[in-house]
């Protein structure tokens, strides 16, 4: 009966543009695959089947499957989905042996996944099925992704804790810092129960982390439109939570690994080396004025810096971010790009200052201490607000 079990994919985390194994399936594409990532569920797979087959049956009958996909659960919950095959003709049913975690699971059984659309949801019973109707209609509408959220309106939790809810408000909060161009798109960035186009992953490396394959979507595909159904997240009916602190930390190194991987590290190093040979410029005439020119110091400092800024911004046009000016020509595009620049640099210099007053009149820090602390603060801040506001990668037509 081992035989009747899917084969298990290796290698690389990506999501291919024909599922794996097509041969040995020898069946159409279809319109929607829905990975249960289980483990420890048997005694709630046989109902999520049938309740799931049933909604989907009267939807889009013919057009469906249901992927079960188990890391080799002590309580045989793959022998039992597996013993349930013959009466549901669109599922398919995988046990994982040498690989555990929830996030890969999902991400092995869309590798071998036939449908346009790739979906996942909870065998828990904790996620409503009702509402997949609704992230299909969304999908049907041209989303690229589509999330059952419990932060609009119609979502929420059943009987969380205070502690619980804390947590989880938390969670997102700590996210909209560490990553917010990805938290800041979903309203519930927390959510397991989700689909996404195929063509939007297509190629996508991924590497998620714990329980929690969102984020990793969203981050890494070609999401342009998200949209988000309301839910209230049951309670368990059978079997045993797995939330644990463990989750937690995963998230956060989850999010930490994405900041790192998604930073532009190159542009970063070419701003830090414009910056630093901004320092020269700036003394070097800062000398030629007070010194040998007899300028006031006000006006020395002042006119300096501003040199020091237009020295930097020509070479940021020119190397750090070259390629975008090019794409943006044009004497008014780049006096737009000159004006920003100074203005955001400006704002740099007032946060430097507050900064390095916070960290010496407040926590007492060695004054040069804490201005080299400010300026490496400030870069980070001037090399972000200019990628996102004077040079604009994203919104650059390619």
């Amino acid at each position: 009966m081992n035989d009747s079990l899917l084969p298990v994919p290796s290698g690389a985390l990506q999501i291919p543009a024909q599922p794996y194994f097509i041969d040995s399936v020898g069946q159409e594409p279809l319109k929607f695959s829905l990975v249960l990532p289980t483990y420890k569920e048997s005694q709630n797979i046989q109902k999520i089947v049938q309740i799931l087959s049933d909604l989907l049956d009267g939807y889009i009958p013919g057009q469906y499957e249901l992927i079960v996909v188990d890391d080799n659960s002590p309580d045989l919950t793959w022998k039992v989905a597996q013993e349930l095959l013959p009466d549901y003709p669109q599922l398919r049913v995988m046990r994982r042996q040498s690989e555990k975690g929830l996030s890969t699971a999902v991400v092995r059984g869309w590798q071998v996944a036939r449908g346009e659309i790739l979906g996942v949801i909870d065998a828990d019973l904790q996620h409503p099925p009702e509402v997949l109707l609704q992230l299909l209609q969304e999908m049907e509408r041209g989303a690229d992704l589509a999330l059952a959220s419990r932060h609009v309106e119609g979502g929420g939790v059943s009987e969380w804790s205070a502690v619980r809810r804390f947590l989880s408000r938390g969670a997102q909060m700590l996210g909209l810092i560490i990553l917010p161009e990805v938290i800041g798109r979903l309203s519930d960035p927390m959510s397991g129960y989700f689909m996404v186009r195929r063509s939007a992953m297509i190629g996508a490396s991924l590497s998620p982390v714990g329980y929690k394959i969102l984020i990793e979507v969203a981050a890494r595909g070609k999401i342009r439109w998200i949209a988000e159904a309301g839910y209230v997240f049951r309670e368990r009916e059978a079997g045993e939570s797995k939330v644990t602190w463990k989750q937690y930390i995963e998230y956060i190194q989850h999010l930490l690994r994405l900041r790192l991987s998604l930073w532009p590290v190159k542009r970063f190093f070419r701003f830090g080396v414009v910056g630093f040979s901004g320092v020269f410029v700036d003394m070097g005439v800062f000398y030629l004025l007070r010194t040998v020119l007899g300028f006031g110091l006000t006006r020395s400092t002042m006119f300096s810096a501003e040199v020091a800024i237009i020295n930097n911004f020509l070479w940021n046009d020119f190397w750090t971010f070259g390629d975008v000016s090019r794409r943006q020509p044009g004497k008014r595009q780049r006096i737009k790009r000159l004006i920003k620049f100074n203005i955001i640099c400006l704002a740099g210099i007032i946060l430097q200052t507050l900064i390095v007053n916070l960290l010496f009149n407040v926590f007492g820090i060695n004054e040069y201490i804490a201005k080299l602390m400010a300026i490496a603060i400030v870069t980070v801040w001037n090399f972000w607000v200019n990628l996102k506001l004077s040079w604009r990668v994203t919104d650059v037509q390619k």
